[in-house]
């Protein structure tokens, strides 16, 4: 029987060589535990895909800054690039700092944004585990009321992601589900924490934050979440947000568009 041909080794090395450059590209924070976090995640990552070059860039706080990677990269001679925002919702710094930081590029670099990470529903199956490993079990559902908790927005588009991913999240059985917000946005995680109190047939409540890493906002959501019975850790280097890493790179990759770079 004739087996189809496997490529040769000199064949996958030129293909992983020409495959885009990801370029996770993170907030940043003083507080040491957000870059830790974003790394961890951006390992991951690199071992769900061996031979894919995953580098991490930050917008303030933290090193290496965009620019600097991106001239390290074609210096290497890096020519294509796929940046990913690593943001849950498409606000201020996916419409505005990440393109802007990605148009003062080298000429010799062609660059794609990826989308935003939300939604998805990894985002909802990434909560979901947190929430077990914070020592819930899908059996607690049906009496447990969950506050998802951001870091909040002044973007309208960003607040009704939020609002619908907790409507998605209370479709997979959870007894109420309420988003809240650690700034900008109201409810906050005690007033929804409170609300949830309230409910007919919520018998405890469980404080989800969606947020990806460790810093001020998160420490705020933990803050508020004092008299709920469960507070979920953040998402994190979870293997589900890898995996959606991924799935954003290989759309990008797809759609082919490059970023429009200044004049």
């Amino acid at each position: 029987m004739n087996r189809p041909a496997l490529p040769s080794p000199t064949t996958a090395l030129a293909g992983r060589r020409s495959a885009p450059v990801l370029l996770v590209v993170a907030h940043g924070s003083r507080d040491p535990r957000h870059a830790a976090t974003v790394q961890a995640l951006v390992r991951r990552v690199g071992a769900l895909r061996p031979g894919l070059r995953v580098e991490t860039a930050f917008l303030e706080f933290n090193l290496p800054s965009v620019p600097g990677v991106l001239d390290r990269l074609a210096a290497d001679g890096v020519r294509d690039v796929v940046a990913l925002p690593l943001l849950l919702t498409r606000a201020f710094h996916a419409k505005a700092d990440i393109p802007a930081a990605l148009r003062q590029v080298p000429p010799s670099l062609s660059i794609r944004q990826a989308e935003v990470l939300g939604p998805s529903p990894l985002l909802i199956a990434a909560v979901e585990r947190r929430l077990y490993e914070a020592g819930l079990t899908p059996g607690d559902k049906s009496a447990t009321g969950v506050v998802l908790a951001s870091a909040g927005s002044t973007d309208p588009e960003a607040i009704a992601v939020i609002a619908e991913t907790a409507r998605e999240l209370r479709r997979t059985g959870w007894c109420s589900v309420r988003p809240a917000f650690a700034s900008a946005s109201l409810p906050r995680t005690d007033e929804a924490v409170r609300a949830l109190r309230a409910e007919p047939g919520v018998r405890r409540v469980a404080v989800a934050p969606y947020v990806i890493a460790p810093g001020r906002l998160p420490d705020r959501i933990a803050a508020g979440a004092a008299e709920a019975d469960v507070l979920a850790d953040v998402l994190g280097p979870s293997p589900e947000l890898a995996r959606l890493l991924l799935d954003r790179y290989d759309g990008a990759r797809a759609a082919r568009h490059a970023v429009a770079r200044t004049a």
